[in-house]
């Protein structure tokens, strides 16, 4: 498995100009989510970007009503071609899985293309606010485990965690001591590197709520760390997505894990604010507007 922040470097070329990211998540139509969040971003940030969609989704969820069409059959058609062809990728990043099925295809894929150096990113998307999205079964989570084993590194919010790791979700927050302990499940699971989101921390001694912070661990150093954040009282679809386009964006440039978090936090915190008085939400952040940020 390829180590967390190293991709191969074909010599005469800039690092840049040999850094080429495949993403494999949904699609949507109307809306800057999942993939459509995540492409532009780091097209800006110059890298070559190419996608292979898990689902196609006529707009976001927050609207009343939306279609979607599962592309499991598509990916089985694509991915022998791709590889006859012999197309290779300096990183992988995946998202949303439709099926069990679809979910071991991807993983299969990925696992041949981690042999071939190839960096493998996996953002296990399954639910939030310690509950499973609609749809999303005990089966689907145990098939995004297989997904895991082969990540250099992942990136669950503390819902997502909880049901990799078969760890009871404590709504009122966890304890720096829970939280090591969240990480080392899942680094059990095979995950090289680990960051964990949306968490509400708990003071050890006193039980009281001590903050939002953002929690990792970089298998290159060995290094645990604990990014503290302000919560903005609003709800904008795909700040995950640009969350993690960020962090991928800065990691192929060979930086630090902590501060490839921590720049992607600050990108999402500044787009939330330049949001504000968006007039539809549901649609997500205009992010051509903004991609100056992003950097």
């Amino acid at each position: 498995m390829n180590p967390t922040n190293t991709i191969p470097h074909i010599a005469g070329e800039t690092e840049r100009d040999s850094s080429s990211i495949l993403l494999i998540s949904d699609l949507a139509g109307y809306g800057k989510v999942a993939t459509a969040a995540m492409l532009p971003i780091l097209s800006y940030m110059e890298y070559q970007v190419f996608n292979l969609p898990t689902m196609l989704i006529s707009n976001t969820f927050r609207y009343p009503k939306s279609c979607s069409l599962d592309t499991t059959e598509y990916i089985q058609q694509v991915l022998p071609v791709w590889k006859e062809l012999g197309f290779h990728f300096d990183a992988i990043a995946t998202g949303y899985m439709v099926s069990v099925r679809q979910a071991r295809i991807v993983a299969d894929y990925c696992k041949e293309q981690a042999a071939l150096g190839t960096a493998i990113y996996v953002d296990p998307v399954m639910g939030d606010s310690g509950k499973l999205y609609n749809g999303v079964t005990d089966e689907a989570v145990r098939a995004m485990r297989e997904m895991i084993s082969v990540a250099d590194l992942i990136y669950p919010n503390y819902t997502e965690a909880c049901y990799l790791t078969d760890t009871p979700y404590k709504k009122d927050g966890v304890t720096e001591r829970e939280i090591h302990e969240l990480i080392d499940g899942l680094r059990k699971t095979g995950a090289r590197s680990v960051i964990i989101t949306s968490l509400k921390i708990k003071d050890e001694h006193s039980g009281q709520h001590a903050g939002s912070a953002v929690a990792g661990y970089n298998a290159d150093n060995d290094e645990f760390f604990l990014l503290p954040y302000t919560e903005i009282p609003t709800e904008l679809p795909g700040t995950g997505d640009i969350f993690s386009a960020v962090l991928i964006a800065h990691l192929l440039r060979r930086e630090p894990l902590r501060q490839c978090t921590q720049k992607a936090m600050d990108a999402v915190y500044q787009l939330i604010e330049l949001s504000r008085g968006l007039k539809d939400k549901n649609c997500g952040i205009p992010l051509e507007n903004y991609l100056h940020v992003v950097k």
